[in-house]
């Protein structure tokens, strides 16, 4: 998945025709309205038709702070912690709606909701990536749960496919894996109830999960969740029994993962059993797919690993209509 600024630049529209890239991310706001974002999808569709497979397109519509579409026939969006005052029916209805609004534009994958649990209102100022942006449902795992379920459900009534994040939840650490190095979560275990809203979610059918690149030192600290196959394939996939698409946090300029070589990147991330990498940076994605590409060839372990993953993303394209 290769970013883009909300647009169908040449740049973008290269990479993807060039790398046989499958999926973009609309990363920065557009108040461009429905009708503009169309013409952006719709564009960047033609770049992928020579692999007659459609792009996954996605973006972060959240809302408050995190709301990426705005402008003419688009919702302003309560923040996370305003939908979990809402009643969990009405804020599905309500996520139906939203989502119908970004299935209009052309985007079939939404970057939400935030499961992440932030302990308590006292602590969220602390805790910059979730709790200091009011990202979160709430300050209990089981309102969390509820209310993210509702959003999801609410996304797929209406063809869109959520994206549960960031397993196995940022709502406790104090640094922001974006724009700092060494994020841990010194507390969440294996068994943790904090991990309840992302089982709910499974449970239920969440068809993605993204995963954080913060170091949880009770379960694996050998280092970021994204290139842990204890957490991807041992809690996730295993334990959790989850069987959709896992995707990475931004592996491209976040700072958390800057020490590790681009090509490095995508290479754990696919052997801990990820599916989809994420990059914001397009320029990374030549390296990164050259890498992927010779390790397949020449190791059958990691080739058994691309070609699990590239099932699961064609089966999910699949149940969208875009094969």
């Amino acid at each position: 998945m290769v970013g883009t600024e909300a647009g169908a630049d040449a740049g973008t529209t290269s990479v993807i025709a060039s790398n046989h890239v499958g999926a973009v991310i609309l990363m920065r706001s557009s108040s461009q309205g429905v009708a503009g974002i169309a013409s952006v999808t719709t564009a960047l569709q033609a770049a992928a038709n020579g692999d007659s497979i459609r792009l996954f397109v996605a973006t972060d519509q959240e809302g408050g702070e995190v709301q990426r579409m705005t402008g003419p026939g688009f919702s302003t969006i309560p923040s996370a912690i305003e939908q979990g005052s809402l009643d969990p029916a009405t804020l599905q209805r309500s996520a139906a709606r939203w989502g119908a609004q970004l299935r209009a534009a052309g985007v079939n994958v939404d970057l939400a909701p935030v499961l992440d649990t932030v302990p308590s209102a006292a602590f969220a100022p602390a805790n910059p990536p979730i709790g200091a942006l009011d990202r979160e449902f709430g300050f209990d795992p089981q309102i969390v749960a509820a209310h993210g379920s509702a959003f999801a459900q609410g996304l797929a009534a209406a063809g869109v496919s959520a994206t549960v994040k960031h397993f196995p939840g940022l709502g406790r650490v104090t640094g922001n894996t974006d724009t700092t190095a060494g994020v841990t979560d010194t507390e969440t275990t294996r068994n943790d109830p904090y991990l309840t809203p992302f089982t709910r979610a499974i449970r239920a059918g969440a068809p993605f999960v993204m995963m954080s690149t913060a170091v949880y030192s009770r379960i694996d600290p050998a280092g970021p969740a994204a290139f842990s196959s204890i957490i991807v394939t041992g809690l996730l996939r295993n334990t959790l029994g989850f069987r959709g698409v896992v995707i990475s946090d931004d592996v491209g300029a976040a700072a958390q993962v800057a020490a590790v070589p681009v090509a490095e990147r995508a290479l754990r991330f696919i052997a801990a059993g990820g599916d989809i990498v994420l990059t914001v940076d397009a320029t990374q994605i030549a390296e990164m797919a050259a890498a992927v590409i010779a390790s397949a060839q020449r190791d059958p372990a990691f080739r058994a690993r691309v070609d699990a993953a590239a099932l699961r993303v064609l089966t999910a394209k699949q149940a969208h209509g875009l094969l």
